[in-house]
């Protein structure tokens, strides 16, 4: 079969891929690997039609013949780790990425893929959110910071915060938090929440004076003022 057959079949795969027709793609994808078993991206889309099935054996088998072809392959190894992770089986996942990370790195691309460290810090989150649902907050807090070394956003920084919080670590919660509130300003949630760790610190007059600019900049933010009645009662019970 020649090249240009190879491709149309590809591409016809592919369509149908994207329009979730996932029998037509599979026979297609099947005439493909008679001749052509080294596409990478034919594994990752069967590997994607039977982990959608629920035949996690099969999927994952074909996760890792994508990857056997390509070991730099991201869709791939973030699939994989995705299924260890439904299926519990955490190390796995962890491996599978932590093997895609080095493999990624032995490529020595000279410059940083936007897409890669995107799909890459996802699943770190994601990681990271199993681990805390299981109150596993060491594991947790090593995965989000991971993911913000890949991707500085807000919501990641919370979650390492909260990580803090979790373990108990209050005064680092409350550094790391200040930090946050500095750089975002206008994040009314963060900013009452430092209030909430201040309060139940006993530095009642610090954690006033956090609710009490967040009144400032919204008159009417029934939870800062409820806080502040609160602390002007003198209830030193924790908020939270």
């Amino acid at each position: 079969m020649a090249s240009v057959d190879q491709q149309e079949l590809l591409n016809g795969a592919r369509r149908r891929f994207l329009d979730g027709d996932y029998k037509g793609a599979e026979a297609l994808m099947h005439q493909l690997l008679m001749v052509n078993n080294r596409i990478p991206e034919v594994f990752q889309m069967l590997a994607t039609i039977y982990y959608d099935r629920g035949q996690f054996s099969k999927a994952i088998q074909h996760f890792r013949r994508a990857l056997d072809v390509d070991p730099t392959y991201t869709e791939a190894s973030v699939g994989l780790s995705i299924i260890l992770n439904d299926m519990g089986r955490y190390e796995e996942g962890k491996q599978v990425f932590q093997a895609a990370q080095k493999a990624l790195d032995d490529a020595k691309k000279k410059q940083a893929d936007p897409y890669v460290e995107e799909k890459l810090s996802k699943q770190h989150i994601q990681t990271g959110d199993l681990y805390f649902q299981y109150h596993r907050y060491e594991e947790a807090l090593e995965q989000f910071h991971k993911a913000f070394a890949l991707k500085e956003k807000p919501e990641i920084k919370l979650k390492i915060i909260d990580c803090y919080v979790k373990k108990g670590d209050l005064e680092k919660a409350i550094r790391e938090l200040k930090i946050f509130v500095k750089d975002h300003p206008q994040h009314t949630k963060a900013q009452i929440w430092l209030g909430v760790l201040l309060y139940n610190t006993k530095r009642i007059a610090d954690a006033v004076d956090q609710w009490e600019k967040v009144l400032y900049r919204e008159p009417n933010n029934e939870e800062a003022r409820k806080y502040v009645r609160r602390a002007q009662q003198s209830q030193m019970t924790e908020l939270f």
